[in-house]
């Protein structure tokens, strides 16, 4: 069985409104409370990097289903939301939504039109960011396929 270990240094300066450093791999950037949530909203911050990793993490699993399947797909993109609920001041990550669109192959057949509609679905159930949030935070996939030329 493989493990496969990752590290995060961080730094933080100041109070709720200071701001902070992360450095991880290829990952290097100010963090600090954003100005939604009366932060000074310099650098990323839990939220974006939270929808970050899920939704990095759905499009390489679905690209990789996508070329392992050898299926009729020009090309992928993705947009994703992340909804966070205040209530009595405690913040909840509620929802996770990623709206992937599909460019299909013109030549694509039905059949295989309905095997990429399954993957599109199927990849955020194997998405190890998914499968370790799933419980806790609503994820949700809202896909548009579109014809290539």
């Amino acid at each position: 069985m493989a493990k496969h270990h990752f590290h995060l240094t961080a730094q933080w300066s100041g109070g709720r409104n200071g701001e902070g450093t992360i450095s991880a791999g290829n990952l290097q950037t100010k963090i600090s409370i954003p100005t939604p949530m009366d932060g000074p909203g310099t650098g990323t911050n839990p939220d974006e990097m939270l929808i970050g990793a899920a939704a990095t993490c759905y499009l390489i699993t679905l690209a990789a289903m996508v070329e392992r399947g050898q299926m009729a797909v020009l090309d992928l993109s993705l947009q994703t939301e992340g909804v966070v609920d205040v209530t009595n001041g405690k913040f909840t990550f509620e929802q996770i939504i990623h709206r992937p669109t599909v460019v299909l192959d013109p030549q694509a057949s039905e059949r295989e039109r309905k095997r990429i509609e399954r993957v599109v679905y199927l990849a955020e159930e194997r998405c190890m960011i998914s499968n370790a949030m799933r419980g806790n935070v609503e994820l949700v996939v809202v896909p548009t396929y579109v014809l290539g030329k």
